[in-house]
C-alpha cells in the first residue's frame, strides 16, 4: 500500500471547536494567471478522509496551474458539520475572491452560504447539491444515483440475475443526499436487475473509520448467510474487506472511493470491484471554473449542475489505478486528457441543478 503524499497540505493547525485548517500557496507574482492575486480556498466535511483529500488535492492542483492564487484548504479532522461552517464563515472572511464548499449537511449551509453570495463572493457546491436557499446556483457533482445502480449492475454480474437472498446496505452519514442517492441505487437497481434478492438497509455505519468498523461487525454477525455487504462510504469499502478477511466471509464485499486500504482490497480480490467517483477531478474541474468566472467574468459562474463521470475500478484497470493514486502528480497527469475535455466545453457537462441526485 503506497498512500499519496499530501505535500504542503499535511500541516494541520489546530483550531476553535475542534477543527483544523490547512494551507498552500499557489503560484507567485510571476505566475501564469492574469490579474491580481487571489484569495480563495475550499472547505470540505472531514479533511482526514480520502474522498475529502482527493478533491483538495484536485482543487489546490487547479488552483497551482491558474497561478497568482492564495489558495486555503480548511476542514475539520471528524465529519462535524457545525465546525465547518465556523471554518466556511471564516473562510469568506480571509479568502473572499471565490470558495467551493464541500458538505455533508447542506441545511445547515444554508444561511452562511446566502450570506457569502450577497457579499459578492462566489462560491461553487462541490459534490453535495446546494439548498434553494443558499442563493449558490452551480454545483458539480456526480448522478450519485447512477453510481449506485453501476455497483448494483457489478454486483448481479457476480451473484447472477436468479440469485436469492439477502444484500446488506450501510450509509455512513444517513440524510446525506449524496450518499442516500447512492443507495437507493443500488437497492432500485438491485430490485430491477435481481428480484429475488431482499435488500436490507441502508443502516448507519457512521464516517468515523472505529464507529463504522463495530457498525459492519455488527452486521455481519447478525447475517452471516447473506450474499453481499455494500457500502457507500469511504471506510465502509475497507472495513467490509478487513471483516470478510478476519471472519474468511464468502459473502461479496464493495464500496466506493478511493483510499489506499480499499484499493488494496480490490487488488487482493477481497472486493470485487470499487466505485470511483473520481473526486480529485471534481475538486480540479469545480476550482478551473471558478478561477475562470473570477478573472474572466466578474465573478459570474455558469448556472446549473456540472455532472462529472465515475468509474467502476476491478481487477482490468486497478494496477493503472494505483499508479495514478501513488502521488498527485501522477493523478494530474491521469486527469489531464479528461479535464481538457471537460473544461473545453463546460456547457456539454451542465444540467438544470433541479435533477442533481
Amino acid at each position: 500500500m503506497i498512500p499519496r503524499p499530501r505535500g504542503p497540505l499535511a500541516a494541520a493547525v489546530a483550531l476553535a471547536l475542534g477543527a483544523a485548517l490547512a494551507t498552500a500557496s499557489c503560484g507567485d507574482d510571476g505566475g501564469s494567471g492574469e490579474g491580481k492575486r487571489l484569495k480563495m480556498g475550499i472547505a470540505v466535511a472531514n479533511y482526514s478522509l480520502n474522498f475529502a483529500r482527493e478533491m483538495y488535492e484536485g482543487a489546490t492542483e487547479a488552483a497551482k496551474q491558474a497561478g497568482k492564487i492564495d489558495f486555503k484548504v480548511v476542514g475539520p479532522p471528524n465529519t462535524d458539520g457545525p465546525a465547518e461552517q465556523q471554518l466556511f464563515q471564516n473562510l469568506t472572511v480571509t479568502h473572499p475572491d471565490g470558495i467551493v464548499l464541500e458538505n455533508l449537511d447542506p441545511p445547515i449551509f444554508t444561511r452562511p452560504a446566502a450570506q457569502a453570495v450577497r457579499k459578492g463572493i462566489p462560491i461553487v457546491a462541490l459534490d453535495t447539491a446546494p439548498t434553494d436557499g443558499s442563493r449558490v446556483d452551480f454545483y458539480v457533482g456526480n448522478d450519485n444515483y447512477e453510481l449506485g445502480t453501476l455497483l448494483a449492475q457489478e454486483t448481479v454480474k457476480r451473484l447472477g440475475a436468479n440469485a436469492k437472498g439477502t444484500v446488506v446496505i450501510g450509509v455512513p452519514n444517513p440524510g446525506a443526499p449524496v450518499l442516500d442517492s447512492r443507495a437507493k441505487g443500488i437497492k432500485d437497481g438491485l430490485a430491477k436487475q435481481a428480484p429475488g434478492i431482499r435488500v436490507l438497509g441502508p443502516f448507519q455505519t457512521y464516517s468515523d473509520p472505529a464507529q463504522n468498523y463495530g457498525a459492519w461487525q455488527s452486521q455481519v454477525n447478525a447475517n452471516p448467510n447473506a450474499l453481499a455487504f455494500l457500502g457507500v462510504g469511504d471506510a465502509d469499502s475497507y472495513n467490509l474487506a478487513r471483516l470478510k478477511e478476519q471472519k474468511k466471509g464468502r459473502y461479496l464485499t464493495a464500496g466506493f472511493d478511493v483510499d489506499p486500504k480499499t484499493l488494496d482490497a480490490v487488488k487482493r480480490g477481497t472486493n470485487f470491484v470499487g466505485i470511483d467517483p473520481e473526486h480529485y477531478l471534481k475538486g480540479y474541474v469545480s476550482t478551473a471554473i471558478l478561477i475562470k468566472a473570477v478573472r474572466e467574468n466578474d465573478g459570474k459562474l455558469p448556472s446549473g449542475w456540472f455532472k462529472t463521470p465515475g468509474l467502476v475500478i476491478d481487477k482490468t484497470n486497478i494496477d493503472e489505478i494505483l499508479k495514478r493514486q501513488q502521488n498527485v502528480r501522477n493523478a494530474y497527469t491521469w486527469y489531464k486528457p479528461q479535464l481538457d475535455r471537460l473544461l473545453a466545453n463546460t456547457g456539454a457537462s451542465i444540467r438544470p441543478l433541479r435533477e442533481a441526485r
